[in-house]
């Protein structure tokens, strides 16, 4: 059972209550710390910009994943569903088709997260996506997969696709490529110890069978300064793989033998050393009503991306914990801000350090929130969670964006519920999407997860690129502009 305490200003009126039922859209604004700006986020087939008193000042006609380009134009799924479609539409500011882009190979399958990126090498945009590439029985024995778990039906593995912008395949790097095995000798990827390869992984992860969407990655971001990737997936491990040295400009059939190659390896890896035999995993414990995460840091997590440039933190990464499958006897969602350059002795040498050598120290908790202690990594340099261990929790989706004033705005896609904290933890913004399955509610009754659910939200200030020149003029909240039959909704 859920239970926020809120307070919503409306009209300068205040009304508390439990999140069982209560107001939807701005429920509070702190405006001396909050980050003034517009806030971007899809729901149910249509992109809004709202401002922080939650009107619309714009909308186009597409939302899934909503990337707003510097440009002003929206890039998205051509359908409304991340989980799977077979391309990308970008639009304009007035939701003009401007590009499009159809994956027509059989055995790929685009899913969840994107982006577009600017190309130094081909001096030229390009998008990167990710996408289920299918695997024959036949290559995963001949990759080391237990003859035993097979047959091998079905089976996909993430791949990374980079297209120009005339839809010219020019990079693609492949999970399958990397992966390593200790069951038979005489396969080309065997080595005699997983723990000794952190930059490959296991085909025969303990208790995962090869099966279709194996690792189910979920977000994809990329760092220009470095020219390389960061994935995320569900599974709680993220991965950093290099772009640039396995990038050949004007040739992608050798751009992607070199990223097929050991150059594709890993560069870093966070989330859950037990994969590679370098940590423990979780665990029931003897007397079966405690258990234990192991050194696992995330379950079911999204949205990793680098801190931006000359923000408070830059350089670092950022990711949505959506706490499950931690054993935790009530699951808990944070947001995790990690530094993977700190070694041992917590110094940051500038190159990245594999996390079991930079250790981890066991975190107790209060005795109310019911919590086992935890192993937690020490370069995790800063975190966000609820103080009520039922006040914030996401089973799916989600998304963090770190702030110029130090501030985190925070996505819970189950809930469809946005808020801003301070570094210290303060809530400063909240507002809860009106936009569900049986319309636009003012109320929100007690709903099953997913009713008014929002994937990601970003915020942006007037004074960036895609929003220069632009008339961002209020017109009202998505309620108000329910009830004059105005509400700029494509698929209602």
């Amino acid at each position: 059972m859920k239970r926020i305490a809120v307070i919503m200003a409306v009209a300068g009126m205040l009304a508390a209550h439990e999140r069982l039922q209560g107001p939807t859209e701005p429920l509070y604004w702190d405006q001396s710390k909050a980050y003034n700006g517009y806030t971007l986020f899809a729901a149910r087939g249509t992109t809004y910009l709202i401002d922080m008193e939650g009107k619309v000042v714009h909308s186009w006609a597409i939302g899934t994943n909503p990337r707003l380009l510097d440009n002003g134009n929206i890039l998205d799924a051509a359908t409304d569903d991340p989980s799977g479609f077979k391309g990308f539409k970008e639009l304009d500011w007035d939701s003009n088709l401007v590009w499009e882009y159809v994956e027509k190979r059989s055995n790929y399958a685009p899913h969840h997260d994107w982006v577009r990126i600017f190309n130094k090498k081909l001096n030229a945009y390009t998008t990167l996506y990710i996408a289920n590439k299918s695997v024959t029985h036949e290559q995963a024995i001949a990759a080391g997969a237990d003859p035993a778990k097979g047959p091998y039906s079905g089976v996909q593995m993430d791949a990374v696709v980079e297209v120009d912008m005339k839809g010219n395949v020019v990079w693609e790097w492949w999970f399958f490529d990397h992966v390593a095995q200790n069951l038979d000798a005489g396969r080309a990827n065997y080595v005699s110890s997983i723990a000794k390869y952190p930059g490959r992984l296991d085909i025969n992860l303990p208790g995962r069978t090869l099966k279709r969407d194996w690792l189910h990655c979920n977000s994809i971001d990329y760092n220009a300064e470095l020219d390389q990737i960061v994935l995320n997936s569900v599974q709680g491990e993220l991965v950093i793989i290099d772009h640039g040295n396995t990038f050949v400009a004007g040739d992608p059939e050798s751009s992607i033998a070199k990223a097929a190659g050991s150059a594709g390896d890993f560069l870093y890896r966070f989330g859950d050393p037990a994969r590679y035999q370098q940590g423990d995993p979780p665990s029931v414990l003897e007397n079966w009503d405690t258990a234990t995460s192991g050194h696992r840091q995330m379950g079911g997590s999204h949205h990793a991306q680098w801190i931006r440039p000359e923000l408070p933190g830059a350089g670092h990464l950022l990711v949505f914990n959506n706490g499950q499958y931690l054993f935790e006897r009530t699951p808990q969602s944070s947001i995790l801000e990690i530094n993977p350059y700190l070694d041992g002795s917590g110094r940051d040498g500038g190159n990245y350090v594999n996390p079991p050598d930079a250790g981890y120290e066991t975190v107790t908790y209060l005795a109310d929130t019911h919590k086992m202690p935890r192993k937690i990594s020490k370069q995790i340099v800063w975190s966000y969670r609820s103080k009520s261990n039922q006040g914030f929790f996401s089973h799916i989706g989600s998304s963090a964006q770190r702030l110029p004033n130090g501030n985190t705005l925070i996505c819970s896609d189950t809930e469809g519920h946005l808020f801003e904290v301070t570094s210290t933890g303060d809530l400063v913004w909240e507002y809860l999407n009106p936009i569900t399955k049986d319309g636009v509610l003012k109320i929100l009754p007690d709903s099953l997860p997913m009713t008014n659910s929002v994937f990601r939200a970003f915020r942006y200030t007037s004074d960036h690129p895609a929003l220069m020149g632009k008339a961002l003029i209020p017109k009202a909240t998505i309620t108000e502009l329910a009830t004059t039959g105005m509400l700029p909704v494509a698929n209602q």
